[in-house]
């Protein structure tokens, strides 16, 4: 809090977070939360949740309205059926579910076991993973020119992921990743569609968007006053969009589509 910080780009126009429960729970909503066990992650990412069960007149901080439990970041609370509904992000937790066996049916879990309810759906959605500097270096006309020009090769980087993904994959796994293939083959498809399409221009924020999460942050004391008008700027991005486009970049992915993508079990 206080930081001289301010947001250059937004790369992910929309968010990932969702909520994920049993087909067989009933819960197929937020409000269906009301009296169940949910899970979420602390310090930060819960916010979303929490607006979107104040939008349907549940307390998270009341136990006769929810119960919230702080959830690691991994859905065995959910596997083991020990919470009704779980924190995932569409791009990692909600592959980890899809990799496991189902000890009811001995066969990895499918969506059509699921509901994924998400929160850009419940209508709270929050801005995820932007680029920011300090105030105070981006002041300066000369780290200007170089946060264009590092916007630039960001930005097609991302379109080169959109329409390479095979390739871009590789450099990864060349890389020695933690997580096996078949994971980040979901990932990266997942990561695609909450970037893609942008009718904008990757990287350009959405006033609505930075608004609600600005709106969500204040609700719940994440900043203690409104978001000022230069907590972000977007002449940089637009700045690196045109020299892209100039390029023959397609910085906006409209004919963009998820791929379907098998699942493995364990990711690999």
């Amino acid at each position: 809090q206080g930081g001289d910080l301010v947001n250059i780009a937004q790369v992910f126009n929309k968010s990932g977070m969702t909520e994920v429960t049993r087909k067989d729970s009933g819960i197929t909503d937020v409000a269906g939360m009301r009296g169940k066990k949910v899970g979420v992650w602390c310090c930060g990412n819960e916010n979303e949740l929490y607006a979107a069960l104040v939008k349907n007149d549940i307390d998270p901080k009341s136990k006769d309205d929810v119960t919230i439990v702080n959830q690691p970041f991994d859905m065995n609370l959910f596997l083991n059926g020990d919470i009704d509904a779980a924190a995932a992000m569409t791009y990692n937790e909600l592959a980890q579910v899809l990799e496991t066996k189902n000890p009811d049916t001995d066969e990895l879990w499918s969506l059509d076991d699921l509901n994924v309810i998400s929160m850009e759906d419940a209508g709270t959605a929050m801005l995820e993973d932007g680029i920011f500097v300090q105030g105070e270096w981006i002041a300066d006309e000369a780290n200007q020119e170089i946060a264009q020009r590092f916007l630039k090769a960001s930005f097609k980087g991302w379109a080169f992921c959109r329409d390479n993904q095979d390739e871009c994959l590789q450099h990864v796994l060349d890389s020695g990743p933690t997580l096996g293939e078949g994971h980040q083959v979901w990932q990266l498809n997942e990561i695609n569609a909450i970037t893609w399409p942008n009718d904008a221009g990757i990287g350009i924020m959405e006033e609505a968007a930075f608004q609600r999460t600005a709106d969500i942050a204040k609700q719940f004391a994440v900043i203690k006053a409104d978001a000022s008008s230069d907590a972000y700027r977007t002449d940089l991005a637009e700045a690196a969009v045109a020299e892209l486009e100039e390029e023959d970049v397609d910085v906006n992915g409209a004919d963009w589509e998820k791929e379907d993508v098998e699942v493995t079990e364990g990711g690999e």
